[in-house]
């Protein structure tokens, strides 16, 4: 039977094509597919939003909601192009993998290009599993050295984009698994 032919022959092909628009006719007919056709486009354009920044954050899925509530108090929700990498900034500076900084830049001038955001935001979490691999194991048990060695790596990542990006807007944090968000300055450039 033509009309249950699974195969990509042209003819079966064109049987099946011919099946569909028949059963589009009647859903037509029915008014149905009038009314979907018109209402999505429609809600669709009118949910339309522009964003306005690229976000890098951790993978660690302990921060998500955190970093979704303070972004949307930046005025930013969900008008924001959004990019996890394990470690944030430390992968910027190629680690775990030096991929994962290439991916980075993939994804910054796509959104920089495609959307023409304005500024960047970088959040580094409290005990991150990156950080204690590739840095220190025992760096969350010391907090005034995990901020100051996130602190660290945020800047060369701001410095890395202000380099390649000069009119953007740089902003870095670091969100305690308390979910306080701190706001970092970018320590001086280093030569």
């Amino acid at each position: 039977m033509r009309d249950s032919c699974q195969c990509f022959q042209p003819d079966c092909v064109a049987a099946a094509t011919t099946n569909r628009r028949q059963f589009l006719r009647h859903l037509v007919g029915a008014g149905v597919l009038t009314t979907a056709l018109t209402i999505a486009p429609a809600t669709a354009r009118a949910e339309k939003k522009v964003p306005k920044a690229l976000v890098l954050s951790c993978i660690d899925y302990r921060i998500l909601e955190a970093e979704r509530y303070f972004l949307s108090l930046q005025n930013l929700g969900g008008q924001y192009d959004f990019t996890a990498l394990a470690g944030a900034s430390l992968a910027l500076s190629g680690m775990p993998h030096q991929y994962d900084a290439e991916a980075f830049w993939d994804q910054l001038d796509i959104s920089y290009r495609l959307h023409q955001i304005k500024k960047v935001l970088i959040l580094d979490h409290q005990d991150c599993a990156v950080y204690k691999y590739k840095i220190d194991p025992s760096l969350a048990d010391n907090p005034e050295l995990e901020l100051s060695t996130h602190t660290e790596y945020l800047s060369r990542a701001y410095w890395a984009i202000r380099e390649r990006y000069p009119d953007l807007n740089i902003e870095l944090y670091f969100v305690n698994l308390n979910t306080d968000v701190k706001q970092i300055s970018p320590l001086a450039k280093v030569a």
